[in-house]
């Protein structure tokens, strides 16, 4: 019986110790955690966060930036929110935004990286690029757009040339109910090849849509061939930057083109009496017998206004790509530290601006989130 018992109060012990053993890794990682994400004194206020997840449980990942107004009301204009393991800022309305850009642009200068970028980019390209590095690919990107025909009468004939397929293609499907995504990314991508590749691919070409593929699932990489190679040259100019910065063109102009291109068919299907009034002005400036040109926009300012709108009810991009923080700031009051790379070598913390603010704006005159005719 004693042997009965002192085997049961083994086994409790080992539970017991298990548990122990557990409940002291918990406290240590919790304990890590706090430590590694301290807030520095007067830093902004912000919703409730969990170690390793952040903020993320509060937030509705499929429309993230309308809880984001929610907060918004709570904390203020300039407020912390922690994406997973990445503390960051995000700022709203008018004046601080334009602050930021104007004043104390300086102080953001950088991107930041995140594992998955700095895998897929490495500090390349356009997009997330800072530095020299940024000036010089820019620079480079602008001086070559505008030889292939950027704002030149070149390019406008191929931007026509593919809106003729474009409506081919619409009107091949006889009237019917369809999804015109497939055809709007095909035209806006097919005009970007013609830039930077100089050939322009059938809709259903095997190697077009091959290449589409590639570039939905780039984003889902993790990891480069390139990254494995040493990189020992001191200028930007490399394959490895032309293959990034071709990449940040069909990402950049791709996606949000034809996102826009998409909600302009919503928006006429939603607003029928807005596309009879555009529709009316085009009959009278262009007519039925020939294409569009850059030349009518001035006298079209009513389609002008249309398009803008779209661009405004679609927000297609409702927070800019974020920004380091590069030195000690203080923005509306609130300290905000410089990131220090040699701790923590990730974005901390960065700083995000959100534009719902102000394409939904309370002063913009009638309902902000309708169409305005």
């Amino acid at each position: 019986m004693l042997a009965a018992a002192g085997s049961l109060v083994a086994t409790i012990w080992a539970a017991l110790h298990l548990w122990i053993l557990l409940l002291s890794a918990v406290t240590f990682l919790f304990l890590a955690d706090f430590l590694k994400n301290r807030r520095p004194k007067n830093y902004p206020p912000g919703p409730m966060r969990l170690p390793f997840v952040g903020c993320l449980f509060h937030l509705d990942l499929k429309q993230p930036h309308l809880s984001l107004q929610q907060f918004v009301k709570k904390y203020g204009n300039v407020l912390s929110l922690d994406f997973a393991n990445i503390p960051s800022v995000v700022v709203t309305g008018m004046p601080l935004i334009k602050e930021i850009f104007t004043q104390m642009e300086h102080n953001f200068m950088n991107r930041p990286v995140t594992l998955l970028r700095k895998h897929l980019f490495n500090k390349n390209g356009l997009i997330f690029s800072s530095g020299q590095t940024w000036k010089e690919q820019r620079r480079f990107a602008l001086m070559t757009l505008r030889n292939f025909g950027l704002g030149k009468r070149s390019l406008e004939q191929r931007i026509q040339e593919e809106a003729h397929y474009l409506v081919e293609a619409i009107r091949d499907e006889g009237g019917q109910p369809f999804d015109p995504h497939f055809n709007i990314s095909n035209a806006v991508s097919n005009i970007i090849c013609s830039i930077t590749f100089g050939e322009r691919f059938d809709y259903h070409d095997s190697r077009f849509q091959e290449m589409l593929r590639l570039l939905d699932e780039a984003m889902c990489l993790e990891s480069s061939m390139m990254c494995q190679y040493p990189d020992k040259t001191t200028t930007s100019f490399n394959e490895e930057n032309l293959i990034c910065s071709t990449l940040d063109l069909f990402f950049a102009g791709t996606e949000t083109t034809s996102t826009t291109l998409r909600w302009a068919f919503l928006c006429m299907a939603l607003y029928p009496e807005v596309q009879e009034k555009m529709q009316a002005e085009i009959d009278r400036v262009i007519g039925q017998a020939r294409q569009p040109n850059l030349a009518d926009r001035d006298s079209m300012p009513y389609t002008n206004a249309v398009i803008h709108e779209v661009q405004r009810i679609g927000n297609i991009i409702p927070f800019n790509v974020p920004r380091e923080v590069t030195v000690d700031t203080k923005l509306a009051g609130f300290n905000l530290p410089k990131e220090n790379v040699l701790v923590l070598e990730s974005n901390w913390p960065s700083l995000s601006c959100s534009f719902l603010s102000l394409l939904f704006s309370k002063n913009l005159p009638s309902s902000p989130q309708s169409m305005r005719s």
